[in-house]
């Protein structure tokens, strides 16, 4: 039984936001907030073990979710999880190997999707993180739920790992176009139960990471991240029809206009090497925006953040927008910038 509905009606700034509301300041979050660059993680982490066993420990995941807001005041928790839990719960072995980051197989390069054995019991901790995260949060936080969408998680099941230029992938999409789509019809699947279960464990919204859609031509961009990413967006509002998806189409580019319009997404997050004015100029002036801060300018704090800040800021003005990075937090970027960012924000 979906949990969210048993908790007050509520109204904060992220959903607002989502809502089509321009909100000043605007909300803030910031992609990998839970994480390496906390001190209170790297202690837990050292307390509890590996990246996966704190992922499918709902105790531990739903501290490190609330970690940041505590610490920061964030208007927004999102999961504490990976992209990789569907590949796993697909039937994929996973394993993530420090200095060198996670580990597929069999790699589906060579070998078939029909030979996995799904392991679906791989997303009962992180419902259950997310249950335990909702009733923990404050009504005027909001929780994101997310998971990759079908071409980005189809790069790793297909190379086994994450590679520079995905080239396995495209390679295979080209060559074997059949194979590959069902590869991504049943990531897409999986995915929709796996997001689906999230909101009835009470995630307010969901955010789609198309991490690796940047290295596609624009006919593959179509094929492969607007059509499978569209599908699972209606598929989920015939369900949820009131939890607003967030799509970040990262690289898209010129692109990101037509995945917007495509796809439907409630809101678009951008990346930071893509031009602001030009999503703005060629989107309505109604669809929510995320981003786009340099993680680097947050990195080197001082007058490169605040530029950067003061240039989104004008940007955006009169516009429903969340702010946020346009990747996710480096991991040695000091708490102090993460605080200087909130300060001028809110100042």
């Amino acid at each position: 039984m979906p949990l969210h509905p048993l908790h007050p009606p509520r109204m904060n700034p992220i959903l607002s936001v989502l809502a089509g509301n321009a909100v000043s300041p605007p909300p803030v979050w910031l992609m990998r907030q839970a994480g390496r660059y906390l001190p209170e993680y790297r202690e837990l982490r050292a307390i509890k073990g590996s990246f996966l066993a704190l992922c499918y420990d709902p105790e531990a995941a739903c501290e490190i979710t609330l970690q940041p807001v505590r610490r920061f005041g964030f208007d927004a928790a999102i999961l504490f999880s990976d992209i990789l839990i569907v590949p796993h719960a697909m039937g994929q072995d996973l394993s993530f190997t420090e200095g060198e980051g996670p580990r597929l197989s069999p790699r589906l390069a060579s070998a078939a999707l029909e030979t996995l054995t799904p392991a679906r019991h791989h997303y009962t901790p992180i419902w259950e993180t997310v249950r335990r995260t909702r009733q923990a949060l404050a009504p005027e936080r909001a929780l994101l739920g997310f998971a990759g969408s079908p071409y980005t998680v189809a790069t790793y099941m297909v190379a086994g790992e994450g590679s520079k230029d995905q080239a396995e992938t495209r390679l295979m999409a080209y060559t074997d176009p059949g194979r590959f789509q069902a590869l991504v019809d049943a990531i897409a699947a999986d995915t929709l139960h796996y997001l689906s279960g999230q909101v009835d464990a009470g995630a307010d919204a969901l955010m789609l990471f198309d991490s690796w859609s940047g290295t596609l031509a624009p006919s593959e961009f179509e094929r492969w991240v607007i059509r499978p990413t569209a599908w699972l967006v209606d598929q989920l509002r015939k369900r949820h029809p009131d939890t607003p998806i967030i799509g970040f189409p990262r690289g898209a580019g010129e692109k990101a206009p037509a995945y917007a319009r495509e796809t439907l997404v409630s809101a678009l997050a951008i990346d930071e090497s893509t031009d602001l004015a030009f999503v703005c100029a060629n989107t309505p002036d109604t669809l929510p925006l995320q981003g786009n801060l340099d993680p680097l300018a947050l990195k080197a704090g001082g007058k490169p953040l605040s530029a950067g800040l003061a240039h989104i800021r004008e940007t955006m003005a009169g516009r429903p927008h969340i702010l946020n990075l346009g990747h996710g937090i480096d991991r040695f970027t000091p708490i102090a910038h993460v605080e200087q960012l909130l300060a001028e924000l809110r100042g």
